[in-house]
């Protein structure tokens, strides 16, 4: 069942019969430390830069594509849960750093991990959302009867876009790939989402040139000389925070309410990676317990789409162990795009991490 209420700012979309059974998540063999960036940017400003973003390092690619390491994720979840493959009658695969323009990169993860060519794919264009938006998506298609079993493969390979010479970007993103099984059961309890866009943010996390509003690179606008250029990752990180702190409180006190009529505790709260900073002071606007609010992000930095699940993975310790409880998820940032829900994962398998490298088999 799926049902909408609520007002324009706060609706509420409630999703029933759709459990997530298992997660796993991959990352770059490849560890790229940020104390590294002191000849280029000077001691103490890295410094700075880790004491605010709360990350001393990074997971980064080399040769590797978000594929790579989605089916590496993928691979290790379904062998670890015992899945048919047969059984998964849909894939979508949540990136802004695909194979290609075109295929869909969903198509080519349908054939690398051996699906039924009876599989739905599709790639959806979404970041730091994208996870709670690619769970609504599978949920809704779950509940709506047009799925039964859904693999959710999220990821994003930011590295690549990121000007090593630009301060304000190139201590931050890590790379990593996700995989999540969504599945029909009977008995799942209503999971609430709320879902927003505010497209007016659109130049203020963008990589401008390479697509087909500018396909040659030719708009320097968000370029600098000698630090950035149009084909590169331009943040405006000023703006994203006053974005996340003015948007999302309201989301989680819209979800928080449904919570409460459903006389169901949220035992932790897993928000996008962004950085610490930002997220300590969203936990303080929204006057949430520090305890439960998960940040683990010290050695793997921002990993974009990736970054909730990668979290949820972590907070599990060592990986091949089960969560228990009730999660808020909550992604936002580049769209302006923003996406919550309240998640019951109890029995919800996490599998061990996966490295992914060039020079192992694993890749």
């Amino acid at each position: 069942m799926n049902s909408v209420t609520g007002s324009f700012d706060d609706a509420v979309r409630s999703i029933s019969n759709a459990r997530v059974r298992g997660i796993a998540c991959a990352l770059p063999r490849t560890v790229a430390e940020v104390a590294d960036l002191n000849e280029g940017f000077g001691e103490e400003n890295v410094a700075k830069i880790m004491s605010s973003t709360g990350i001393e390092r990074r997971h980064i690619v080399q040769d590797e594509c978000t594929s790579d390491l989605c089916v590496a994720a993928a691979q290790r979840l379904l062998d670890d849960l015992d899945v048919d493959r047969a059984s998964i009658d849909t894939l979508i695969f949540v990136s802004q750093t695909p194979d290609y323009t075109l295929p869909a990169t969903a198509c080519t993860l349908q054939r690398r991990l051996g699906l039924p060519t009876t599989t739905a794919a599709l790639d959806v264009g979404m970041g730091c959302s994208g996870y709670v938006y690619g769970l609504w998506m599978a949920s809704a298609l779950i509940a709506g009867g047009g799925s039964r079993r859904v693999l959710l493969l999220v990821g994003d390979t930011i590295s690549k876009l990121v000007a090593p010479a630009d301060r304000s970007v190139a201590a931050l993103f890590g790379d990593a790939g996700s995989a999540t099984l969504v599945e029909y059961d009977a008995t799942a309890a209503a999971a609430p989402f709320v879902l927003g866009t505010d497209g007016r943010g659109e130049k203020n996390l963008i990589v401008p040139g390479g697509a087909f509003r500018d396909r040659a690179g030719a708009d320097v606008s968000t370029s600098e000389t000698d630090v950035r250029g149009p084909l590169d990752l331009y943040m405006n990180g000023a703006e994203i925070f006053a974005f996340t702190l003015a948007r999302v409180p309201a989301l989680i006190r819209a979800l928080e309410k449904c919570a409460d009529e459903q006389r169901k505790p949220i035992d932790k709260y897993v928000f996008h990676q962004a950085n610490r900073f930002m997220l300590e002071h969203l936990s303080k606007k929204a006057k949430l317990a520090p305890e439960k609010v998960v940040l683990n992000l010290q050695n793997v930095g921002n990993t974009s789409s990736a970054s909730i699940p990668l979290a949820l993975s972590l907070d599990a310790s060592d990986g091949g162990s089960t969560l228990q409880g009730q999660y808020m998820l909550a992604g936002f940032g580049v769209g302006y795009s923003w996406a919550g829900c309240i998640v019951d994962l109890d029995s919800t398998w996490i599998s061990p991490l996966t490295l992914v490298g060039t020079d192992s088999n694993e890749a």
